[in-house]
């Protein structure tokens, strides 16, 4: 057990000193991942005033807080809807849906806020619990993305965008071709804020066929 402590203890310790952590509190956002949206947004243009944004897996609320921002809700007619099996405390000018993405009806309320509405943009930062064992958890992370993908093609318009988070692993190269049938353009991206020891990489839909 020694080594699993002295383990935790290191990752605490890089967490606590992180560059991008320590930013995200003095700029008020919930978490580091902030900066990777950031990065994605600000090279591809994903986010504008007006839209209709969906964030899967949005806890603890970093990328909405982000979407929110970027759209000038306060403002400016749009929405952001956050789903996450996890409850996160209010967010300005976000509507949160509490519950599993995996469930039906879950989804039923999901579509039921969209009134019938087509999306802008769908965000998926979500991942498994992780196991550590690294073939289990690129497994389960490509059953989230799918499920996504999925979401994303029923409830974009044909000039819409999906982003997706994955773990980079044997699934990748299936996922990205079904990815490319879904889209006249698919990008790959890496954030500087992703951390050098992460396999994530995000994957850019634009524009569905």
């Amino acid at each position: 057990m020694a080594p699993r402590h002295k383990s935790n203890r290191s990752w605490i310790n890089r967490h606590l000193h992180d560059p991008y952590v320590l930013r995200a509190r003095q700029e008020g956002w919930r978490s580091r991942a902030i900066y990777k949206l950031v990065e994605i947004d600000q090279k591809d243009h994903l986010l504008r005033p007006g839209q209709i944004v969906v964030d899967l897996g949005a806890a603890p609320g970093s990328w909405s807080q982000w979407a929110a921002q970027r759209l000038n809700l306060g403002n400016n007619k749009g929405r952001v809807l956050a789903l996450d099996i996890l409850d996160m405390p209010p967010i300005s000018n976000v509507e949160l849906v509490r519950g599993d993405f995996r469930d039906q009806e879950t989804l039923n309320r999901l579509d039921a806020l969209l009134h019938g509405q087509s999306v802008d943009v769908v965000l998926s930062d979500m991942l498994p619990n992780v196991s550590g064992v690294a073939m289990v958890d690129q497994s389960r992370s490509y059953a989230l993305a799918e499920l996504a993908l999925e979401f994303a093609r029923d409830h974009l318009h044909e000039e819409g965008a999906f982003l997706v988070k994955l773990l980079q692993g044997c699934d990748f190269k299936s996922f990205l071709a079904s990815m490319r049938q879904s889209f006249q353009h698919v990008l790959s991206r890496k954030p500087i804020a992703s951390r050098d020891s992460s396999t994530e990489i995000y994957l850019l839909g634009k524009n569905l066929r």
